[in-house]
């Protein structure tokens, strides 16, 4: 008798744990009060197809990037490939071209949720995402915060409830760059219950990841996608967008996303450069446990390739180009994103991709730094020479240092072990330089040498001395 009641208690306790939602989709997420346990143990690596296409990739030249991101990137652990803006956009095309002749408004369904524009993506969404799944790749979109204004227009129903749309949108609410959609009033009965419904909808097309823009500045909405996911039982990573918007006051709801945007849009440029180095000095100390501080695309390559020759008044960060970085400044754009351990993001055109981009992209030792998962810190700053360290996350005495020449002229430094943060503490706390010497290894110099004292450093012009450590000791 004792024994057929016990039987039957836990068949009780596995049929509650199997039907009560809440139970279920933490066992699935993997969920600790955060992001989504396990989704990104170290920075993760893709491709975004912002730089490149703006708004106007279509699904012929995504399945063939796909094709070579496979090939090409992934053995080197790119595995994320995401669509940016544009792909629900009711478009006319110019004949010939990828460029709208006319705008002709979102594409979305009678529960206002997003539908693959018909121009760009005939074959769907879901189409594109089978094909990076078959090829080994983690396929990802591009969505905005809110509801469509023109769902509210119609007063469409939000799916599985009684509301509609203009039960839930709060019309004050208006991203600044984008007029397309109104906020979600988090307060009203039917606004999570949206969410829910457009995260099944994108998890019903194998979408492995979201890039969620104008949502830094909207905590209640960040967590009503984080919700929708846990509800769901979905494995989806989730990044946080717009940068330069951040304040630590809502870090704990941005840590319920695995990336967050920390700079405003970065291009090839100097002052991107700049906004990464104030951005990193910001932010340091906050990555890991699956959340990631986010420097924005990588802008090598081709960019901007679908803008025809015949549209005036294009700004320049707008215009089909080839990356105006020099060889320099992308050395020191790379090595800035793999000491601070950034999500690293290719936003220039993978079909074209030049060899010496693709050289830098794929180089070992740089993607070994990135995947430490350590934020580096500044050990060291003389007017425009700037010394960021860091640590290997396992194993004291290794790991990786820049030294970077934030001027327009080559500088010819001497520098000692303890200005490259080579330090130990010694009697009554003393921090004094450390008394071993280093072997080094000039990462895109291809050098190796020691430091055992002071060292001349030739850094060029915006460029960079990137270096992989070794502390020497006896039992070495």
């Amino acid at each position: 008798m004792k024994k057929s009641r016990f039987t039957f208690n836990v068949f009780l306790l596995i049929l509650f744990v199997m039907i009560y939602p809440p139970l279920r989709s933490q066992e699935l997420n993997g969920k600790k009060g955060g992001a989504i346990s396990g989704l990104a143990p170290t920075p993760p690596l893709g491709y975004n197809s912002f730089d490149s296409y703006l708004v106007f990739l279509n699904e012929e030249k995504a399945n063939a990037m796909i094709d070579i991101m496979a090939e090409k990137y992934k053995p080197f652990g790119y595995e994320y490939f995401v669509i940016d803006a544009g792909w629900y956009n009711n478009v006319e095309l110019y004949k010939g071209t990828n460029y709208p002749k006319k705008k002709l408004g979102l594409a979305i369904d009678a529960y206002g949720l997003p539908e693959p524009s018909k121009v760009y993506f005939p074959s769907g969404i879901k189409a594109v995402a089978d094909h990076a799944h078959e090829k080994g790749l983690k396929f990802g979109v591009w969505i905005i915060r809110g509801i469509p204004k023109s769902a509210v227009e119609q007063n469409l129903p939000i799916k599985g409830t009684p509301y509609r749309a203009r039960d839930i949108a709060d019309t004050t609410s208006i991203c600044v760059w984008s007029d397309k959609n109104y906020g979600v009033d988090m307060g009203k009965p039917g606004a999570q219950e949206y969410y829910n419904s457009l995260i099944d909808k994108l998890a019903s097309w194998g979408v492995d990841y979201i890039k969620v823009d104008d949502m830094v500045p909207n905590p209640k909405e960040i967590v009503a996608i984080a919700k929708a996911i846990e509800n769901g039982g979905h494995r989806m990573m989730y990044s946080l967008s717009p940068g330069g918007v951040n304040t630590r006051v809502d870090l704990p709801y941005y840590k319920k996303a695995n990336m967050l945007r920390i700079t405003s849009d970065i291009w090839d440029n100097q002052l991107s450069i700049d906004k990464g180095f104030t951005a990193w000095e910001k932010f340091s100390g906050l990555e890991g446990n699956d959340f990631w501080p986010d420097l924005d695309m990588i802008p090598f390559g081709r960019l901007c390739m679908e803008i025809p020759d015949f549209v005036e008044d294009v700004p320049e960060e707008g215009r089909n180009r080839q990356s105006l970085f020099t060889q320099d400044q992308m050395k020191t754009f790379l090595t800035q994103r793999a000491l601070a351990a950034s999500p690293l993001f290719i936003g220039g055109d993978l079909l074209t991709m030049d060899d010496f981009s693709y050289s830098l992209l794929t180089n070992k030792e740089m993607l070994a730094c990135n995947q430490n998962g350590v934020m580096g810190v500044n050990v060291y700053r003389a007017g425009n020479l700037e010394v960021w360290l860091t640590s290997d996350k396992d194993e004291p005495g290794k790991g990786w240092i820049g030294i970077f020449n934030r001027t327009t002229t080559d500088r010819n430094v001497k520098l000692s072990k303890y200005d490259l943060g080579f330090t130990e503490i010694v009697d009554s706390y003393n921090v004094v330089e450390n008394k071993n010497a280093f072997k080094m290894k000039d990462i895109w110099g291809d050098s190796e040498f020691i430091i055992d004292g002071y060292h001349q450093f030739l850094v060029p012009a915006n460029g960079v001395v990137f270096l992989e450590f070794t502390e020497i000791t006896a039992n070495r």
